[in-house]
């Protein structure tokens, strides 16, 4: 992977936040992930339009004492195996519509 990938969360998946880690479950196969700390700022983050690397930068290395090679390793090898599981997408180019997926349906008018 190299640093200009993006990522994104896949659509048919449902996710909590519970006592610091994420929980997901897969809409394909009803599968369930357990998130740690880190992945879960790393799903948190994967809005499709921002870098791999600048998420990393922004919200892994500027709250923890890692060296950033060393976290954006870790990242990309995370972001591999989320997307082998289909719970994560990975793209050399930003995913615009991928933030979409966060936003609530607008109300429909009462006839």
């Amino acid at each position: 992977m190299n640093a200009n990938r993006y990522i994104a969360r896949a659509a048919d998946v449902a996710a909590r936040m519970i006592g610091g880690e994420m929980m997901i479950m897969s809409g394909a196969d009803s599968s369930l992930y357990s998130l740690n700390e880190t992945a879960s700022i790393l799903w948190q983050a994967a809005d499709g339009v921002t870098p791999l690397a600048q998420i990393v930068e922004r919200h892994i290395c500027a709250d923890y004492a890692v060296d950033p090679a060393t976290a954006l390793r870790d990242a990309e090898e995370l972001a591999q195996d989320l997307a082998r599981h289909g719970i994560l997408l990975l793209a050399d180019a930003p995913v615009p519509d991928a933030t979409l997926r966060d936003t609530v349906p607008p109300a429909r008018e009462s006839p």
